[in-house]
C-alpha cells in the first residue's frame, strides 16, 4: 500500500485563479501547434503552483519547502470551496486548448489532466462532500494517525536547519486549529445523520489514549529536538526543546483530549452500528463514486464482488497444487492453519524481519535489469511501524521520498504480533512496497523532470496499487517463487487481493457483518486473526481502495498478454515496463490507448 498522502489529502492538483489563455490570430500551422503545447505546459505550471499554495504538505512530500511554514487546511469548508473554484477554472483552461494541435506525449497528458479535473469535481460535488467531509477522521486516515509521523524526524518534514524547527512549531499552531474544525464537521454529520461507525470511533479514541499515555518528551513530536543537526547553537536548542515541550503538553494534548472526549461522549453514542457504507445515509450512492474513483473504470459493485468470487476460486485451485507438492495430507483450510500456526513460518523478531527484508531487496537488485531498463536513484529505506500506530495498519506500506535523494523511500512493515506475521509472504511483500513495486514506480515518476508535475507526484489507486500487485508477479520471472512455500506465499497475497474485491463489496454494498468479513478472509487464506481483522477494519474506513489493487493488476497483465501476442519476437519486458512507468500514474483507460499506440509503432518498424 501506498501511503504517500492520506486520502484526507489526496486532492488533484488545481487551479488556483483563471489566467489569459490566448493566442495571436494568423500564425503559420506549425507556430500555432507549438503554442498550444506551450499553452498546455503553462496551464499545467500553474495548476501546480497554485495547488502548493494550497495544499502545502504537498510540497514538503516533494521536498519544496517554500511554503512549509504551513500545514494547510484540507477539512473546513471553505477549503473544499476553493478546491472546487480551481477545479473549475482549470478545466475550463485546459478546453480553451486544441488537443488536437498537441504533441502524442502532451496528448496523454490532456487526457489523464482532463480525467483527473472531472473526477475531482465529482468528488467536491456539494453530494458527495456532504457524506464524506463531515466525517473527516477514522482510524486509518486522518492528521491524527499521519501528522505525529510527519512531524516526527522520521517522516516527510525536514530538520535539518533551524528554520525547518520554527517551520514545524508553526505547522503545530495550525493543526491546533485543524482539531477544531474537525470537531465542527463531525457536529454537521451528527446534524445531517451522516456518521462514522462506532467501531471505526472506537479505533480513533483508543488511538488518541495510546497517544496520551506518553508524556511529552515521549511523544514523537519532542523526537526532533531530542537531537540536533550541526549548526545550531545551544542557546537555540534549549530555547526549542521548551517550546517543543509547551506546544505539545499545553497545545496538542489538550487538544487530542478535547477530541478523545467529544468523540466518547457525543459522537460515539450517535455512530452508526452497521460497519458497510448501504447502512449510512446515502451510502450506496458514496460507495458507486468511489468505486469509479478509486479503480478509474464505470464498475458495479454486484460486477466487482462476482470478479472476486472468481479469482478467488481460480487461486484456490493454485493452493491446492502446492498444498500436494509439499505433501500436506489434510485439506486446504488444514493446509491453512498449519502455515498459519507452525513456528517455522513466524519471523523471530522486529529486528530479524528488518534484516530479513533488506537480505531479499539484495537479491532483488541483481535480478532487476531483466526486466527493467531504468532504476530509480532514491534510496530505500526498511522500517517497522511505530507502536502507537502499528495494531491498526496493514502489513506494510511505503513512504515516498523526495525526487533530489535527500530524503529516502521508507517501506514499513508490521511487527505486531508477531504470530501472525508470514515469512513465505515476506518476498512478496518486498516486492509490492519496495523494488519493482511502490519504491520503483513512485520514485521513477518523481524523478522524471521531463513530466508534469501533476503526472509526477499525482496518481490514481487503480495504476498504483495495481502495478505494485503486478510487481508481486516478477518474482516468477526473478525464479524467486522456485521454493514452494514461497510461491504459497505469494498466492496467499495473491488471494488476499482477490478477497478484498468480495469483502469490500460484501462489507459495503450486500449488508455483510465485520464477523462474517473476517470469517470469509481466515475460511480462504492462512491469514492470521489479527491481520485479517485489521484489513476488514481498513476496508470498513476507507471503502474502494482495496478494490483498486486486482482491477489495475489485472488490467496491467491483460495489456502485457496483448502486446506478447501482438509483437511476438519484438517483445521486450523492459520496453513494455518503460512504457508502463515512465509517463505516471495513468488512469486504466488512457494507459490501454497508450500501450495500443506502442504496439501499433513496434509492428511499423
Amino acid at each position: 500500500m501506498n501511503s504517500k498522502s492520506l486520502s484526507l489529502l489526496a486532492l488533484s492538483t488545481a487551479l488556483a485563479s483563471t489566467f489569459p489563455i490566448t493566442a495571436p490570430a494568423q500564425q503559420p500551422a506549425a507556430q500555432k501547434a507549438l503554442n498550444e503545447d506551450g499553452r498546455l505546459v503553462a496551464l499545467f505550471h500553474e495548476s501546480d503552483e497554485a495547488n502548493l499554495k494550497r495544499n502545502p504538505i504537498n510540497g514538503i512530500f516533494r521536498g519544496d519547502l517554500r511554503y512549509a511554514e504551513h500545514l494547510g487546511d484540507y477539512v473546513s469548508k471553505e477549503y473544499f470551496d476553493a478546491e472546487r473554484a480551481a477545479a473549475e477554472q482549470e478545466l475550463a483552461a485546459l478546453h480553451a486548448i486544441d488537443r488536437s494541435k498537441l504533441n502524442e506525449t502532451n496528448k496523454i497528458a490532456y487526457d489523464v489532466f482532463e480525467r483527473d479535473k472531472k473526477q475531482a469535481l465529482k468528488g467536491l460535488s456539494p453530494e458527495i462532500l456532504s457524506l464524506t467531509a463531515v466525517r473527516p477522521i477514522n482510524h486509518f486516515t486522518g492528521m491524527h494517525t499521519f501528522y505525529p509521523t510527519f512531524a516526527s524526524g522520521q517522516g516527510a518534514a525536514p530538520f535539518k536547519t533551524l528554520q525547518d524547527y520554527e517551520n514545524n512549531l508553526k505547522r503545530h499552531r495550525e493543526f491546533l486549529t485543524m482539531i477544531d474544525r474537525s470537531i465542527d464537521r463531525f457536529r454537521e454529520g451528527m446534524a445531517s445523520g451522516v456518521v462514522e461507525t462506532k467501531m471505526t470511533t472506537a479505533n480513533v479514541i483508543q488511538q488518541l489514549d495510546a497517544q496520551l499515555a506518553q508524556t511529552p518528551e515521549q511523544s514523537s513530536y519532542y523526537a526532533p529536538v531530542t537531537k540536533f543537526p550541526e549548526g545550531i547553537s545551544t542557546a537555540d536548542q534549549t530555547r526549542l526543546k521548551a517550546e517543543y515541550r509547551d506546544v505539545i503538553a499545553n497545545g496538542i494534548y489538550p487538544q487530542y483530549r478535547k477530541l478523545r472526549d467529544f468523540l466518547k461522549t457525543d459522537y460515539l453514542p450517535v455512530a452508526r452500528e452497521g460497519v458497510g457504507l448501504s447502512y449510512m445515509k446515502g451510502g450506496d450512492r458514496l460507495y458507486a463514486f468511489l468505486i469509479e474513483d478509486t479503480t478509474t473504470l464505470p464498475l458495479t459493485a454486484d460486477y466487482v464482488h462476482q470478479l472476486g468470487l472468481s479469482e478467488v476460486a481460480r487461486i484456490k485451485g493454485e493452493m491446492e497444487q502446492v498444498k500436494r507438492e509439499v505433501g500436506f495430507k489434510g485439506t486446504l483450510p488444514q493446509f491453512f492453519e498449519f502455515v498459519r500456526t507452525d513456528t517455522q513460518f513466524h519471523p523471530k523478531s522486529r529486528e530479524w524481519m528488518t534484516q530479513r527484508f533488506y537480505e531479499i531487496g539484495r537479491q532483488v537488485d541483481v535480478l532487476v535489469p531483466q526486466q527493467f531498463s531504468t532504476i530509480p536513484k532514491t534510496k530505500l529505506d526498511i522500517r517497522p511501524y511505530e507502536p502507537f500506530r502499528e495494531k491498526f495498519e496493514a502489513g506494510g506500506s511505503y513512504q515516498s521520498g523526495t525526487p533530489d535523494g535527500s530524503r529516502p523511500g521508507v517501506f514499513y512493515f508490521n511487527a505486531y504480533d508477531l504470530p501472525s506475521r508470514s515469512v513465505p509472504g515476506m518476498t512478496t511483500l518486498y516486492l509490492h512496497e519496495g523494488a519493482p513495486g511502490h519504491h520503483f514506480q513512485i520514485s521513477l515518476a518523481q524523478e522524471n523532470g521531463a513530466l508534469p508535475a501533476f503526472m509526477r507526484f499525482g496518481g490514481n489507486t487503480a495504476y498504483v496499487e495495481g502495478w505494485a500487485l503486478y510487481a508481486e508477479k516478477l518474482g516468477y520471472d526473478f525464479g524467486l517463487y522456485k521454493d514452494p512455500y514461497q510461491r504459497f506465499g505469494h498466492l496467499d497475497d495473491e488471494m488476499l487481493r482477490a478477497m478484498r474485491l468480495v469483502v469490500d463489496s460484501g462489507l459495503h454494498a450486500k449488508g455483510w457483518t465485520r464477523e462474517q468479513a473476517i470469517k470469509y478472509m481466515l475460511d480462504n487464506s492462512s491469514m492470521g486473526q489479527t491481520d485479517a481483522t485489521a484489513e476488514v477494519e481498513r476496508y470498513i474506513a476507507i471503502p474502494s481502495q482495496a478494490l483498486a489493487y486486482k482491477v489495475g493488476a489485472l488490467t496491467i497483465q491483460r495489456l502485457k498478454k496483448k502486446s506478447m501476442d501482438a509483437l511476438g519476437a519484438k517483445f521486450d519486458p523492459r520496453e513494455f515496463h518503460a512504457q508502463i512507468l515512465m509517463t505516471g500514474a495513468l488512469p486504466m483507460t488512457v494507459l490501454e490507448k497508450k500501450i495500443d499506440d506502442w504496439i501499433a509503432s513496434k509492428k511499423k518498424v
